[in-house]
């Protein structure tokens, strides 16, 4: 038989598998994103990002054992937006949709470490101007860039999990007050996650 048709008949085989048990999952939690202390410059002032929680979700699909896509989401996150020296001048929400590509090294143990890598986009929105600042328009634009994850999943029965991970997205928007550039956020977050999943 020749290699050409020995090799169609192999991939054949393999789609025809039924798929594994908790080849889907999908995960809900606490997340965390906690913007770096050295948030850029606006407007000739050093800014700083606060941190804020929300609930988390995860959808995911493992092409393998070992290999996984995962779609990260969120409720809204709102940060306050401080100058140095001037205090709290704005606020506003995003939401951080994350894909990432994932490698578990022990899937089928109790406990399997896992690496992501993938691309981010956040969506920024609500910008409201407070303080020294009131009254006036703050525009931030949204931001697409790189992510890095690492975590551990904990199998409990019946296909659950807890899930603990903790990533690094590369988030920097451009800032405008009524019209005029000021200067780029530099919020470059860690985000953290603890969640319950369910593998179907």
């Amino acid at each position: 038989m020749k290699k050409s048709t020995l090799s169609l008949l192999l991939l054949a085989g393999i789609a025809a598998q039924p798929a594994m048990a908790g080849d889907w999952f999908v995960r809900g939690g606490a997340t965390l994103v906690d913007p770096k202390s050295d948030n850029g410059e606006l407007a000739g002032y050093d800014a700083s990002i606060s941190s804020n929680t929300q609930l988390g979700l995860t959808f995911g699909y493992h092409i393998s054992p070992s290999v996984a896509f995962e779609v990260l989401a969120a409720t809204p996150f709102s940060h306050d937006v401080s100058l140095d020296g001037l205090g709290e001048v704005a606020e506003f929400k995003h939401l951080p949709p994350t894909f990432s590509v994932q490698y578990y090294f022990n899937p089928e143990g109790t406990v399997s470490p896992f690496i992501g890598a993938g691309l981010n986009y956040t969506w920024t929105f609500d910008e409201e101007a407070k303080g020294a600042l009131d009254g006036n328009d703050v525009s931030i634009d949204n931001s697409f860039g790189l992510a890095g994850q690492l975590g551990l999943r904990f199998a409990l029965a019946n296909d659950w999990d807890i899930v603990a991970d903790a990533r690094y997205i590369d988030i920097s928007a451009d800032v405008e007050l009524n019209g005029t550039d000021i200067g780029t956020a530099d919020v470059n977050p860690m985000v953290y996650s603890l969640m319950l999943g369910k593998r179907f």
